[in-house]
């Protein structure tokens, strides 16, 4: 038996902000996106490598200030990426944390966290 990646469900507010953050600064790409109808609310996916994200203005689809933990390989060349491309609501640092990890967390425009780490 093996089961597939985990994909979260995160509450967006604004199709905007959203945008700006998760792929103008945080270079995810969108996959699809879909709405119901004109003016409808946005559903869409974003992925960067193998992590992929859905993105939901859909009231009752996921909670604002959930947080999704994003292991990279490669954390501090991900940070320097980030940090070459500022963005004007954050400036986020490199922690390590007790437990053996060394972590980077970011929160978007509907307050979900997005815990980047890689294990030290």
């Amino acid at each position: 038996m093996s089961f597939s990646p985990v994909i979260p469900i995160l509450r967006s507010f604004d199709e905007a902000k959203a945008r700006e953050f998760y792929v103008d600064w945080l270079g995810f790409e969108v996959r699809f996106e879909h709405r119901f109808g004109p003016g409808m609310p946005l559903y869409m996916e974003v992925a960067r490598g193998g992590c992929k994200l859905h993105l939901s203005e859909h009231h009752g689809d996921g909670t604002p200030g959930s947080h999704v933990r994003i292991q990279v390989d490669d954390l501090e060349a991900y940070f320097a990426e980030l940090q070459a491309r500022p963005y004007k609501h954050y400036r986020p640092s490199l922690q390590d944390q007790d437990w053996g990890m060394r972590e980077l967390v970011v929160k978007d425009g509907a307050g979900n966290a997005l815990i980047f780490y890689r294990p030290l």
